[in-house]
């Protein structure tokens, strides 16, 4: 496929984004790769910028990722520009063509807290520790987040966002209002619309927006 069919608008680029503002700090530079070379880029405040048309290089991140068509995450110390910087891929497609979203952050980023281990949920009047393992899904409602398990509903203080950085890697975020536990799915379909919907093992129908659908599939294998 030629470049021209390849370049992606930043409004393009901002739908990906969308992805990862949950975390990110403003700083960041966010750019997409195709084949052999960046077709855009959303520049950050850092000294590591990437522009339309900069060739991938050989044993980069992105190169990796488009190779290997999994997520790396890596500390570089040898950038083309002789800057370090932390570096994320993510594995997406563009036009049926497999490529690479890139975040550049500073060296120092820190990882991601301890994951929790307890969520404590409201109901009613009374507070309830829950372990991390019994919650199926979490939703954000009428500006309320629910957490749920054992078929009960629970109501607590973090939003999607704070809970997004501390959950175990067995949680995926799907769509904006809904974080889902991948051992509660039952099956994975697709509706009228051709979009994807989770069922979970108590029949709780879930949908997977368009911006989630990659990552899901990178991290579900099909």
């Amino acid at each position: 496929m030629t470049k021209e069919k390849l370049r992606m608008s930043n409004e393009e680029l901002q739908q990906y984004t969308t992805l990862l503002e949950d975390w990110i700090p403003d700083d960041a530079t966010i750019a997409i790769g195709v084949g052999d070379h960046y077709i855009c880029s959303i520049e950050g405040s850092s000294n590591i910028q990437i522009k339309e048309g900069q060739p991938i290089e050989p044993g980069s991140i992105a190169e990796e990722v488009i190779r290997n068509r999994r997520k790396i995450k890596a500390l570089v110390n040898q950038s083309p520009c002789g800057i370090p910087y932390y570096g994320i891929g993510y594995p997406i497609q563009i036009h049926d063509e497999p490529g690479a979203l890139i975040v550049i952050l500073s060296p120092n980023y820190q990882q991601r807290p301890e994951p929790f281990r307890y969520l404590t949920g409201k109901q009613q009047e009374d507070w309830s520790p829950i372990p991390i393992e019994q919650i199926s899904h979490i939703e954000s409602l009428q500006k309320k987040t629910w957490f749920y398990a054992n078929d009960e509903g629970y109501c607590t203080n973090f939003t999607l966002k704070d809970l997004h950085i501390r959950l175990p890697q067995s949680f995926l975020r799907i769509h904006r209002s809904y974080i889902v536990n991948i051992a509660y799915i039952q099956r994975i379909s697709r509706d009228l619309s051709s979009n994807l919907i989770l069922t979970l093992k108590d029949e709780t129908e879930l949908p997977v927006s368009q911006t989630y659908a990659t990552e899901l599939r990178a991290v579900l294998g099909f």
